[in-house]
């Protein structure tokens, strides 16, 4: 079978590591047809805006796309690109597998989290203003009973499918009584549909330092957009970062895979970074796919190539100034030869 996937290169790295991507999935025999797109600052000049209308409506033509990080400047300028993707296309579950691969420098071994994370209001509606300009601003925070709803149901029918065994709402019902009072009574209402998962919550800030006390005690958690944002990047560093760690952006019938990192402009061009993250998240877009088979190939590949720890990038080294790393389409190729 056939697929054709949009394939968007990204910014600074982005191009190095979907090539990467590209040359592994092709490897595993899928057959794929790239629809390659172009979004980011590079396009404004061009379009007038970083995320052209063709971009999406290749997305919901195809049904799946990838793309490479792209860069979203700090306190001006455009909307991030990631986000505007997420609420055009509804891809309203953000899925986060954070897992140890024996071999990649990190604090705990034998981690296994997946973060599932609402995508498409709280704190990222991006509704906020200038209250006395220069002095005070407001952002307006969001939760609605359809969005937690939608993705408690995400959370549990990935555990039930998956084999997990317990979901975490996480939130700060605490002090926000209403905002995720709202987000935590509704997830409990959605676990009594699931009697064979078992629900527990946990305070967001209580959750961060158990995290980094006892990780193994943890399964699938879901949590809004603000909140999954940063606990997801925490649960990276517990595997070994984000170079490491794949994503998933997930509506009905239609996801955008991308890796979580940035789009580190300084090594542009220089086939130095580490690809893994894009390369698993190929991964997790053949598994989409229905192929599962070829996307399990892709992770045994992957966890040899680390383990032997002979042409992996240098942050994959014990020691990063370790003159044996190889550059980011080296260790592409060796993991397709692991394939």
């Amino acid at each position: 079978m056939s697929y054709t996937v949009t394939l968007i290169p990204g910014d600074g790295i982005g191009p190095e590591v979907s090539q990467a991507m590209q040359r592994v999935v092709e490897a595993t025999g899928v057959s794929i047809e790239w629809e390659v797109h172009e979004a980011g600052e590079a396009v404004i000049q061009k379009y007038g805006t970083p995320l052209p209308d063709h971009v999406l409506e290749s997305i919901r033509r195809n049904k799946v796309g990838i793309k490479g990080p792209i860069t979203t400047p700090v306190g001006k300028g455009f909307r991030s690109v990631n986000v505007s993707l997420r609420k055009a296309l509804e891809l309203y579950a953000n899925l986060r597998p954070a897992q140890s691969i024996p071999g990649v420098p990190a604090p705990y071994r034998n981690v296994d989290l997946v973060i599932v994370r609402e995508n498409t209001e709280g704190m990222y509606v991006g509704i906020e203003h200038e209250v006395i300009p220069g002095e005070a601003a407001e952002a307006i925070r969001i939760i609605t009973r359809r969005a937690t709803e939608r993705i408690a149901r995400f959370a549990f029918e990935y555990a039930r499918t998956n084999g997990r065994k317990t979901v975490t709402a996480v939130h700060k019902g605490n002090i926000l009584k209403l905002t995720d009072g709202l987000f935590l009574r509704t997830v409990q209402q959605v676990a009594q549909e699931y009697p064979d998962i078992a629900l527990n919550d946990r305070i967001v800030d209580n959750l961060c330092m158990q995290l980094v006390q006892r990780p193994h005690e943890y399964d699938v958690l879901v949590l809004s957009n603000l909140f999954g944002d940063i606990v997801s990047d925490l649960c990276s560093g517990l595997v070994g970062g984000l170079g490491v760690t794949p994503g998933a952006n997930i509506g009905d019938g239609i996801a955008v895979f991308e890796p979580v990192h940035g789009s580190a402009p300084k090594y542009t061009g220089q086939n130095k970074v580490n690809p893994t993250a894009t390369i698993r998240s190929g991964a997790l877009m053949l598994r989409f796919l229905g192929e599962v088979e070829a996307a399990d190939r892709i992770e045994r590949a992957v966890a040899q190539v680390i383990g032997e720890g002979k042409r992996v990038t240098y942050d994959l080294k014990l020691d990063r100034n370790d003159p044996t790393a190889v550059g980011t389409q080296e260790m592409a190729d060796a993991i397709i030869e692991a394939l």
